[in-house]
């Protein structure tokens, strides 16, 4: 491309900022109904401590296929005036939208399972395409800005979802369970949740509109990252051996699971590291074939040629979702049985529990929402955006640690400032960094490769927590918080070998 015909994109005003990401006000709330209750759910229909990480499997499963392949295709999407990212907006937020306004009527633990599968790719097929929206809509010099309002939003839309169970009991709503059935505070809560969340994503498609393929070329600064066809080149040019340790990893793993009767969730494990051996032999074979239209083929070389710096993140990524992923299955229960002495999901004190554990995530995401516009943009110009992540998540791993010095449940808002600070830094400070270093044209497919280090993480919190908690501390979830201490800790560690571009401003 001639780069004397690049030109800089447009700057936003606060109102432009605001449309952008306004959308993700609603897809949060939807986010934080699911975080803050589907445990107390699926207990309330007769699931049991052990259970829940299989039952919430299906959230981070549904997110590792649907994500890459939602940034795939919305990278080479053009549907004229409809756009590129917003026809997913919409798709995915009808389809949630309905999700939401089932799910409270579950009667049956599968069926309640099932509606959280269709829930969560539901979400991320709105999601997704959000983070690459901001990058298509701004230039370099305001993607800081546009990460920092997005977490805020995000914040803004976890804590009405968090709380709004806790303000229906303060109304008088019944929260009492009746018969394994599921509280009115939850149904209600999950119905206005419904509709914030389309009335939010409408808000965005309609007071925005997309740049063309035409602008976006314009706007293109030539990055020096490789062209699909050279990445499928390289693709092409792989042995097999790596397909073969993923597959050969997953046999192990297998072995395992009936040597030693390993919990059931594990076969997830071991089943996709299969399936990405595979797949990997498949797009390899795909490559060498010359199909460069290959989805399979295009997703997999863009996974083996993400930048460095992509790569050094991902790390802080998977420990810092994985502490994320043990709080939010492990929050109620460990409440409820160490600070409300209620463990028992039919006693009034556990569904208390429950509408408090509501209140404690509104709190670090209002914190969150706070530190994402006034601490963080502070910390970032005198530290750095990496040290900031780091010294975040310290915050974090000392708040989850504080659970086990607390002893009144009330005493607990402590503990969520510092979870608060490390949950702005981590829905925005890796996308901040990020911004300025992919290339433009394979915003969408990076971001959603970027998101399977959330998933994975989620994945294997799942597949492995319940067999570490029955083999070692059965009856006592308060041990979970000291594993999301350490693992919080493991991701600040491994911001020390993130190196920033030299170029990026903070």
């Amino acid at each position: 491309m001639d780069q004397t015909l690049s030109v800089a994109k447009p700057r936003k005003s606060f109102a432009g900022l605001w449309n952008i990401s306004f959308g993700f006000f609603g897809i949060q709330i939807g986010f934080a109904l699911q975080n803050a209750n589907m445990s107390r759910i699926f207990q309330s229909l007769g699931s049991s401590v052990d259970n829940l990480p299989a039952l919430w499997i299906a959230a981070p499963l549904t997110g590792l296929l649907v994500q890459p392949i939602v940034g795939h295709l919305s990278d080479r999407t053009w549907l004229g005036r409809f756009g590129r990212r917003r026809p997913y907006f919409v798709a995915g937020a009808i389809l949630a939208a309905l999700s939401l306004f089932l799910m409270p009527l579950s009667s049956q633990l599968l069926m309640a399972a099932v509606l959280l599968w269709t829930l969560d790719a539901s979400l991320n097929i709105s999601m997704e395409p959000f983070r690459a929206f901001v990058g298509d809509m701004l230039g370099k010099d305001q993607h800081t800005a546009g990460y920092a309002l997005q977490t805020a939003f995000i914040g803004a839309g976890a804590v009405l979802g968090s709380i709004f169970p806790w303000l229906l009991d303060r109304f008088g709503v019944a929260n009492a369970a009746v018969a394994n059935g599921i509280p009115d505070t939850v149904r209600y809560s999950f119905w206005f949740g419904g509709a914030a969340l389309l009335g939010a994503v409408l808000w965005t498609v309609f007071t925005t509109k997309e740049y063309s393929p035409e602008e976006m070329a314009r706007f293109d600064q030539g990055d020096d990252h490789p062209d699909s066809d050279q990445i499928l080149r390289a693709l092409a040019a792989r042995s097999f051996g790596s397909s073969l340790a993923w597959i050969a990893a997953g046999a192990v793993v297998l072995f395992a699971i009936f040597e030693w009767s390993l919990e059931k969730e594990v076969y997830i494990l071991a089943g996709l590291m299969i399936a990405y051996g595979l797949a990997s032999i498949a797009a390899i074979l795909l490559a060498r074939s010359g199909k460069s239209h290959n989805m399979l083929a295009n997703i997999v070389g863009d996974f083996a040629g993400m930048p460095p710096i992509m790569k050094r993140l991902a790390v802080a990524q998977f420990f810092s979702w994985s502490a994320l992923f043990i709080m939010w299955i492990n929050t109620t229960p460990v409440v409820a049985g160490a600070f409300f002495s209620s463990p028992d999901p039919a006693s009034p004190g556990f569904q208390a529990a429950g509408n408090w554990v509501g209140v404690l995530f509104a709190i670090y995401n209002g914190v969150a929402a706070v530190a994402a516009l006034a601490l963080l943009p502070w910390l970032a110009r005198a530290l750095g955006k990496a040290r900031t992540h780091m010294l975040c998540l310290l915050a974090g791993a000392a708040g989850y640690a504080s659970f086990f010095l607390i002893r009144d449940p009330y005493l607990l808002v402590i503990s969520e400032i510092g979870i608060g600070i490390a949950w702005a830094s981590i829905l925005a400070m890796p996308y901040a960094i990020l911004a300025s270093s992919l290339p433009q044209r394979k915003l969408g497919i990076y971001m959603g490769l970027f998101n399977i280090f959330i998933v994975l993480p989620q994945l294997l919190v799942a597949a492995v927590m319940g067999s570490v908690m029955r083999a070692f501390f059965p009856d006592q979830p308060i041990w979970t918080m000291l594993a999301a201490a350490l693992v919080m800790s493991a991701a600040a560690v491994a911001m020390l070998f993130v190196r920033e571009p030299a170029t990026a401003a903070p």
